[in-house]
C-alpha cells in the first residue's frame, strides 16, 4: 500500500474559506478542501513546503504527513485521482479577496452610526 502525498494544510475560518472556494472554482480551479465542522473551519491541501513561508493573518498553515482528515471533518471538494492541490498563490489572492469581501458585507449590514 502507497502512503499517501505529503503536503501543507491551510486553515481558515468557514465563512471566509467558502468565499475563497467559491472564487477559486471561479478562476483558477481548487484542490481538495474538507470541512471541519467541530471548529467551523474549512482546511486547504497545498503543496509541501507552503508552511515555511505563510504568513496571512487569520489563518493557519502547518504541515502534515498525509494521514487522515480529522474526526469530525467532511470533504467540501474531495480528493480526485491525479488531482492537483490547491495553488498558495492563488489561494493568497482568493482568502484576501473574501475577507475584504465579507468585511464590505459586514459594514452594510450595520445600522449607520447616530
Amino acid at each position: 500500500m502507497v502512503a499517501p502525498p505529503a503536503r501543507d494544510v491551510v486553515t481558515v475560518p468557514s465563512r471566509q474559506g467558502l468565499e475563497a472556494v467559491d472564487l477559486l472554482r471561479l478562476s483558477t480551479g481548487v484542490g481538495p478542501v474538507f470541512h471541519d465542522r467541530v471548529g467551523d473551519s474549512l482546511a486547504f491541501l497545498v503543496p509541501p513546503g507552503t508552511a515555511d513561508g505563510w504568513d496571512l493573518p487569520g489563518s493557519q498553515c502547518h504541515r502534515t504527513g498525509g494521514g487522515p482528515t480529522p474526526c469530525g471533518s467532511g470533504w467540501l471538494v474531495p480528493p480526485r485521482a491525479g488531482a492537483a492541490v490547491t495553488d498558495p498563490a492563488e489561494l493568497r489572492e482568493a482568502l484576501g479577496t473574501a475577507a475584504r469581501t465579507i468585511e464590505l458585507v459586514d459594514g452594510f449590514a450595520q445600522p449607520p452610526a447616530s
